[in-house]
């Protein structure tokens, strides 16, 4: 058992769509896929479980995975603040969960779900193919920020408006300035701003530094349009119906 917790990895390395991969994605869309029928029960103890647990996973994954970079001695503040989109998102979901926060939901929808839903499908894993924890915890990670956000739409009826995408289309911006200058400052390379990470991304087709970040803007704008669009198709048919 120890071996799928140490460092030096000597078993077979993550593979991109391979069929572990294609199944932990299924898994993941199923699971949100099921809160179109817990939306229609009328147990809230039910849904009241499922989203504190749901905060409770977020939260103890992101510990076991520090404490895991602690223990094999991989741990730094250039590697493991929580700056990157997604572990800002395991925290900031969490607190939503918790408080039902609508201004967090706002952030959640559009960069929790965008940004997790890149790393599920070019997941940062390196050597450490399944069953080793790095690739369940990049997993649970990534597809609990999706499924938080899922959760709060589909269960308890939070929805972005309109101003929702400019405001968090105006503050991602300032995170980004504000963390590139972090970068510089400790040389880390947060947000990949500085240069490209050393695994697979979507970024290796991006063209080089800076020319990928203004070309990821665009491709988050669209990704973020896409996301509001079932809103917007349903208001336009709601203003239809009525006149």
């Amino acid at each position: 058992m120890i071996q799928y917790f140490i460092k030096d990895y000597t078993g077979a390395p993550f593979v991109l769509f391979s069929p572990e991969h294609l199944l932990a994605l299924v898994i993941i869309l199923l699971f949100n896929l099921s809160f179109i029928y817990v939306r229609k029960s009328s147990n809230q103890k039910l849904k009241d479980v499922i989203r504190y647990a749901l905060a409770g996973i977020l939260v103890l994954n992101e510990f076991g995975w520090h404490v895991w970079n602690i223990a094999t001695g991989q741990w730094s503040i250039q590697l493991h603040l929580p700056f990157h989109l997604c572990s800002v998102f395991v925290w900031l979901g969490a607190y939503m969960l918790i408080t039902k926060s609508y201004p967090i939901f706002e952030f959640a929808y559009f960069l929790g779900i965008a940004g997790a839903l890149q790393a599920l499908l070019t997941p940062d894993a390196g050597i450490y193919g399944f069953p080793h924890f790095r690739a369940f915890q990049t997993f649970i990670s990534h597809g609990a920020i999706i499924s938080s956000a899922v959760f709060m739409a589909l269960v308890e009826g939070f929805r972005p408006r309109w101003a929702s995408f400019k405001r968090v289309f105006l503050w991602t911006n300032i995170y980004l300035i504000v963390i590139t200058g972090l970068n510089f400052i400790i040389q880390s390379n947060y947000l990949y701003s500085r240069h490209k990470p050393p695994t697979a991304s979507l970024l290796d087709v991006l063209g080089p530094w800076p020319l990928y970040l203004l070309i990821v803007e665009f491709i988050a704008l669209i990704m973020c349009l896409v996301l509001y669009l079932p809103y917007m198709i349903y208001d336009r048919r709601h203003r239809t119906a009525n006149g």
